[in-house]
């Protein structure tokens, strides 16, 4: 009995090798099919033990594009390449319609006239949105998509911001730049009470989505007063939990800290410190997610945190504050601050 068994178990195992090498060696021509057809989407596709031979070619345009739908837009791309029909059907309305935010046409409904046509291809209008950020209530935010995901980004301009003392000559300017999407950009010409605070409508965000907040700015050559002390950022709902926050520095030489000969002088009611002098080299340690970091648009932008977008009701907070340490700094160009998805590493 006790060899029986054995020898039926070894008859089953033999079984099983030769079952997976027939399966193997029927992948291997299929991946060889595959590759000799040229075209792509020619072969057949294993599943288990059992080999289905399906010809993608001969799916119908509207099947393949239905499929493709439901991946992302990097997707469709690399999916493009396969084959002709696969091509077609990648570039198709239907396919890139659906990566497009069904409120599109009420958005672009509080626009210029210099928006994209939506009456254009989806995939150039597509594309349009994603390059070319969209100006929507009168002027004062930026709307555009994320090209990744189709998602929904904002950006909230320096004029639409609570900037502390910013209609105070002697403490910030407005002033416009070729270079800025908006009108004006606030300039910062000299506080010792750094206060930046906007907010953001929590339904224009995509739902289900986490988003992450920038401060997007730039250094004139004068700056100053950002050396030395941090600045306190938050991202969270308004009447919501209390937001984390976390310390940054607003310095785009990275921590290149400088020392200077401190001339004060009089403003207001204040005695301003202007900053003057020899430079002298003062490394710190530098940790690479507390600076600003380089945009394509030539800006400067440096996180404020994250938030999980439910998609309810709620407004969002987001704030840059350094207050503690009464330096007073400047040289400071704040164009707005953007709202946008956080991509996948």
């Amino acid at each position: 009995m006790l060899t029986q068994t054995h020898e039926g178990r070894t008859r089953t195992r033999t079984r099983r090798r030769t079952r997976h090498h027939a399966v193997k060696q029927s992948s291997k021509k299929t991946m060889r099919n595959y590759e000799e057809d040229g075209r792509g989407g020619g072969g057949g596709i294993t599943c288990g033990a059992a080999t289905v031979e399906l010809d993608l070619q001969a799916l119908p345009e509207g099947c393949i594009a239905n499929v493709i739908s439901l991946t992302t837009p990097p997707d469709a791309c690399r999916l493009s390449s396969v084959s002709r029909s696969f091509r077609s059907a990648a570039e198709s309305d239907a396919v890139w319609s659906r990566f497009l935010p069904p409120e599109i046409p009420t958005i672009l409904s509080h626009s210029g006239p210099h928006a994209p046509n939506c009456r254009s291809k989806s995939k150039e209008f597509y594309l349009a949105l994603c390059d070319n950020p969209v100006l929507i209530d009168e002027g004062k935010m930026s709307f555009s998509l994320d090209k990744w995901s189709g998602k929904k980004c904002y950006m909230v301009s320096a004029r639409d911001l609570v900037i502390v003392w910013a209609d105070t000559p002697n403490y910030w300017k407005w002033i416009s730049l070729p270079e800025s999407r908006f009108e004006e950009v606030a300039e910062l010409v000299g506080v010792c009470w750094l206060e930046i605070r906007g907010k953001i409508d929590t339904r224009l965000l995509s739902p289900s989505t986490v988003y992450k907040a920038y401060l997007v700015f730039k250094s004139t050559a004068a700056a100053y007063g950002f050396e030395h002390q941090p600045a306190e950022v938050s991202v969270g709902l308004v009447g919501g939990a209390e937001p984390t926050k976390q310390t940054v520095f607003l310095d785009a030489d990275r921590g290149r800290t400088q020392s200077y000969q401190i001339v004060p002088r009089r403003v207001g009611i204040f005695h301003r410190s202007r900053i003057l002098g020899l430079q002298v080299s003062q490394p710190r340690e530098i940790n690479d997610n507390q600076y600003p970091k380089d945009r394509a648009d030539g800006w400067l932008e440096i996180e404020l945190g994250e938030f999980f977008c439910e998609g309810g009701d709620g407004e969002l907070e987001m704030t840059c504050l350094e207050t503690r340490g009464g330096q007073w700094k400047g040289g400071l160009i704040v164009q707005g601050i953007e709202v946008r998805p956080k991509r996948k590493s």
